[in-house]
């Protein structure tokens, strides 16, 4: 049909003696020019949890894929060692604590013992709202988590501008977690169909608990124990269906134009004791394993989920797009971050950010495109409900703060009493802490963080408040 219409376009251009070079030359649509955005977002999958860094036995066939045709970027951090706080800078492209949200959203009653909404405002600037806005189709597949299941009244996630989504850890009807490469697809092809541009967060389950095992998986891996099979084999589940989007968009001849990124919310959870291994039931994604098959590694960074420490914010950031991001390549020295992925998304597909907007982040897209950014002149900063006490003996969970300016990283208990110092920059994995000899640097990082706090609300606005809280 293409050439059909080029012969006749030229027989009317002897016709009128005019040039055909300006009708062959026909600018295509602006939605076809755009490139497509799929956000693989993990969920407890750890620095250390892919073949291609090294895990002795789990196999990530798919990621690895993406990690030789695209770049593994080393130093991504998330915006918390949690859930919930961490999905909510990326689509805000803020720093959590803004919108009190330190921890995970729960029970309402959870929510308001901890000063916390009950879901995030779905009316302030959101990342899928303005590619929305953009001539972008968008879709939400996988876990939510922005509110929870047990929350009723909460907001599903098309008002936050998403034109369909499938989901879990929502109100309404909890999406199958197995189905979202399924929806994926479906969603990628409806959007060729119409020549749109598509941006697609898919939020796979794995492998947080519980862990649903398939026993096609289990078998890939006979010579594990139960638990580091249990754990391999949902992680094999989870590199199957990424890869089934990936054929997807080879099959559609959209590879090229299409940026995939693998990444996870925190690090990996561990239990911090003796447990037994069982099943139980979640409300959202039904029966499986408990935290006992949960064998995730943070390839030698410290601490693990919920800590501020590299092992529970350091997670895998995997970035291809052919001819744009370069091939086989590890960056090992950018300092990037969750909240930098709306201004770096918006900036890809050509949004211009509403004046009264101000993000956390910067657009890392020259960082993408091979320009490392080792020092972080924007400073960034955690806060997180920490549980436990300052002790040596104890686990690294008790930093409730921690600041990244320039090469320093500073991470401090709740009343700023205690705080440890390392050159984020040398130090990725934690080991030497300079307060002792860096007086002024501790001093001017506290004061930081005391002016930066002076900026969060004191209590979350109750239109974001659940009609329970009436009965507590």
């Amino acid at each position: 049909m293409k050439v059909f219409k080029f012969y006749v376009l030229c027989f009317a251009c002897l016709i009128t003696n005019s040039s055909c070079e300006t009708i062959d030359k026909k600018p295509e649509p602006i939605e076809a020019t755009k490139p497509n955005i799929v956000f693989i977002f993990a969920d407890d999958w750890g620095w250390g949890d892919l073949s291609a860094h090294g895990h002795p036995y789990v196999k990530t066939p798919n990621i690895d894929r993406l990690v030789k045709e695209g770049t593994d970027f080393q130093r991504f951090t998330v915006a918390s060692g949690v859930c919930s706080p961490s999905r909510v800078g990326v689509i805000t492209g803020q720093f959590p604590a803004r919108h009190n949200i330190d921890g995970h959203f729960a029970w309402v009653s959870s929510n308001a013992k901890r000063n916390m909404p009950d879901w995030l405002d779905y009316d302030i600037t959101l990342l899928p709202r303005l590619l929305q806005q953009n001539g972008y189709n968008t879709a939400h597949f996988g876990k939510w988590h922005i509110s929870n299941n047990m929350v009723l009244d909460s907001p599903t996630p098309d008002r936050y501008g998403y034109d369909t989504y499938g989901a879990f850890n929502c109100s309404g009807e909890q999406m199958p977690y197995y189905k979202d490469a399924d929806n994926t697809v479906a969603f990628i092809e409806k959007s060729n169909k119409e020549n749109k541009p598509f941006f697609i967060n898919l939020w796979v389950h794995e492998p947080h608990t519980p862990h649903h095992v398939v026993p096609k998986y289990q078998w890939r891996f006979p010579d594990l124990n139960e638990a580091d099979n249990i754990y391999a084999s949902v992680l094999s589940h989870a590199d199957d269906r990424i890869g089934q989007v990936l054929d997807a968009l080879d099959r559609l001849n959209l590879t090229d134009n299409t940026l995939v990124i693998f990444s996870s919310d925190n690090g990996p959870a561990r239990s911090t004791t003796v447990t037994e291994l069982k099943t139980y039931l979640d409300t959202a994604t039904g029966v499986g394993y408990n935290i006992a098959g949960s064998k995730g590694i943070t390839g030698g960074r410290k601490g693990y989920k919920a800590a501020l420490f590299e092992g529970g914010i350091g997670v895998p950031f995997i970035a291809r797009w052919p001819g744009k991001i370069k091939a086989g390549v590890v960056d090992n020295v950018s300092l990037m971050s969750a909240v930098d992925l709306l201004p770096t998304f918006c900036e890809i597909a050509g949004v211009k950010l509403p004046e009264t907007y101000k993000p956390d982040g910067i657009s890392q897209v020259s960082t993408l495109f091979g320009e490392p950014y080792p020092l972080r002149i924007k400073p960034l900063f955690w806060k997180i409900g920490a549980s436990r006490s300052v002790n040596k003996e104890n686990s690294d969970h008790w930093a409730s703060y921690a600041i990244v300016d320039q090469r320093w990283k500073l991470v401090a208990n709740h009343d700023l009493s205690y705080v440890e110092l390392y050159d984020i920059v040398t130090d990725t994995y934690e080991k030497n802490d300079l307060k002792e000899g860096n007086v002024l640097v501790v001093t001017d990082l506290k004061n930081k963080i005391k002016e930066w706090k002076k900026t969060l609300p004191e209590k979350p606005n109750k239109k974001l408040f659940s009609k329970e809280r009436k009965e507590l």
